[in-house]
């Protein structure tokens, strides 16, 4: 499992509500490669539940949608925006969990258009809730253009989790 670089870290304007480390109110999500996955370990906290100890559904949503953001990203070396997200809660996410994985997967890609399956697994590995996200994928030059360059790893380190 590889780390991804953050390439937009330096980039004036920057404080995405997923995944920029400096946005206070934030979640903050780092991501890792895993063969043909995108990874994210994320830990619930209070202050994003809805009801007591239960982590709220519009943050899951959150989370299935980034990390499929950066399934684009990295695997089609492009950006793009969502142009749906269905989200299925099969068992609650409790705030309280250690840990939670969040991983997703390009399932299709028609012409500009990227079909992603999510899912957030507890602590336990069961899986609680699971998206499809639609992308529409911008060309290349396009992606450039808004300053989207390339989405690359941190490095050979193989971080194991």
């Amino acid at each position: 499992m590889r780390k991804l670089k953050n390439q937009w870290l330096n980039k004036e304007g920057y404080d995405c509500f997923g995944c920029s480390p400096d946005n206070p109110l934030g979640v903050k999500m780092e991501f890792y490669e895993d063969g043909d996955d995108i990874v994210s370990f994320w830990k619930p906290q209070t202050h994003y539940q809805g009801w007591i100890d239960t982590l709220h559904g519009g943050i899951q949503a959150t989370l299935i949608d980034e990390c499929a953001s950066w399934v684009v990203f990295r695997k089609l070396q492009t950006s793009g925006v969502t142009i749906r997200l269905e989200v299925k809660y099969k068992k609650p996410i409790m705030t309280t969990e250690p840990q939670i994985t969040v991983r997703a997967r390009l399932k299709e890609l028609r012409r500009n258009v990227a079909f992603i399956h999510v899912e957030i697994q507890n602590s336990k590995g069961e899986t609680c809730c699971e998206g499809e996200a639609v992308y529409f994928t911008f060309p290349q030059d396009k992606a450039r253009g808004m300053g989207f360059k390339y989405c690359d790893t941190e490095g050979d380190e193989l971080f194991g989790f």
